[in-house]
């Protein structure tokens, strides 16, 4: 690779809202998404809720001309919703599904049926190794009381621990997606600060689009005005983020967002805004190691955010533990009634009324047993994110106790030391 080497990398991502049957406009919106797609001839475009396959295969054939490598992660009862277009070949494709997705009992959210998940898919560019993720996270129904809260947390930990372990010998790591997530949310500090990914809305320098960067803005003909009156400007929840690792420096030199409306037509694409960006990879210049000072502020940081990750996952269990008891109790108890109908009906005593109870007793027993044994998984799913973060968070405490000497980098920039050794 010639000391000289630049790359640019143009990136579309697009919550499409493809909900059949529910979705307004689908079919129209998702014929002019391929139109737009082939006029603009992106390097790779990242699409979430595209819940039709259907709607896949359309575009599949509408677009293979200008992309010819396409891919559909299927998950879950519905499926994830989540695929790509490439011009460039794919090399490897792989994905992980969420441990915990919400809950089944909570049906019209819909989200522990999609399955939500991360998709990695890895390109060679030019002698680069380019590892590009595209996710959707649980959806945030109430910002006052979040009942997902725990989950959606553990989901940007199982995120970030994906991204840090499969991409130790990427050169370039680029995630876009709908993450359902505030920029200073927990879940998006979290993700930010374990992996190192820098924000494009943040890095560019050329941003033209919604104010502040909103992804779901009120002129939006699908977005219900009232759920974003708290937000007069409207929500930051998508995002495009990256970093480079090793001998090479990425940067975002220009960032788009539509703003409301088809850039095109007019019409909107759908009830989120789409993310456009063009990233520009060189190799880096020789960097000086970073000081003392800025090493033990990134630490802290770090410390902050996994224990206040820790707290919120603790939080979490417990009252998952505490739906597992009472449902356990109430098992219990329809078992002991399902055994006194069983006396009836066996000694004949009142057995018109026993041959009654008979029915809601199975189905108390049936139900409330399937509910003791989702949230003691989802209390293990939880316990499980807590102890990785909690060994985390002990060596981040053990290496910032060292002082000044210690250096940063196995927690902050393992990937980078890891992909440096092996060079």
């Amino acid at each position: 690779m010639k000391p000289n080497f630049s790359l640019r990398l143009r990136v579309f991502s697009l919550n499409c809202w493809g909900i059949p049957y529910l979705s307004k406009h689908r079919a129209d919106r998702v014929k002019r998404l391929g139109d737009f797609l082939n006029m603009e001839s992106f390097d790779l475009a990242l699409l979430q809720e595209v819940w039709s396959e259907q709607d896949f295969q359309y575009l599949r054939q509408k677009l293979s001309p200008t992309y010819p490598a396409a891919h559909y992660f299927r998950s879950g009862i519905i499926g994830s919703g989540l695929c790509v277009f490439s011009k460039h070949s794919i090399q490897e494709i792989t994905q992980h599904i969420y441990t915990l997705n919400g809950y089944p009992y909570m049906i019209y959210h819909g989200d522990w049926f999609c399955g939500k998940a991360v998709g990695l898919l890895v390109l060679h560019l030019s002698g680069l190794v380019l590892n590009a993720y595209v996710t959707h996270l649980h959806a945030e129904y109430n910002r006052q009381k979040d009942i997902y809260l725990a989950h959606r947390v553990a989901q940007a930990w199982e995120l970030a621990q994906f991204i840090h372990h499969t991409s130790k010998k990427a050169d370039v790591v680029l995630l876009c997606g709908d993450l359902n997530l505030h920029p200073k949310d927990l879940g998006c500090r979290l993700l930010k600060e374990w992996t190192g990914l820098h924000d494009a809305y943040l890095e560019t320098r050329d941003f033209k689009g919604s104010e502040e960067g909103c992804t779901m803005v009120p002129e939006n003909c699908y977005v219900s005005r009232q759920e974003l009156e708290p937000f007069p400007l409207g929500i930051r929840i998508d995002y495009v983020l990256y970093k480079a690792v090793s001998r090479f420096y990425i940067s975002c030199k220009t960032l788009k967002t539509t703003i409301g409306r088809d850039p095109h037509s007019g019409t909107p694409l759908s009830d989120h805004e789409a993310l456009m960006a063009t990233l520009c990879v060189r190799h880096s210049p020789p960097q000086q190691d970073a000081s003392p000072t800025h090493g033990a502020a990134e630490r802290s940081l770090l410390i902050s955010v996994l224990r206040e990750a820790w707290t919120e996952l603790d939080l979490g269990m417990s009252q998952a533990h505490w739906w597992a008891t009472f449902a356990g109790y109430v098992t219990g108890v329809g078992l002991l009634l399902l055994v006194l109908v069983c006396a009836l009906v066996a000694g004949g005593g009142v057995r018109e009324i026993a041959i009654m109870l008979w029915a809601p007793t199975v189905g108390l027993v049936l139900g409330a047993g399937a509910v003791y044994l989702f949230h003691m998984q989802e209390a293990k799913g939880l316990c499980r994110a807590r102890a990785e973060l909690h060994h985390v968070l002990g060596r981040a405490r053990d290496a910032q106790d060292l002082g000044p000497e210690s250096q940063p980098v196995p927690l902050l920039g393992q990937q980078e030391g890891d992909r440096a050794e092996e060079q």
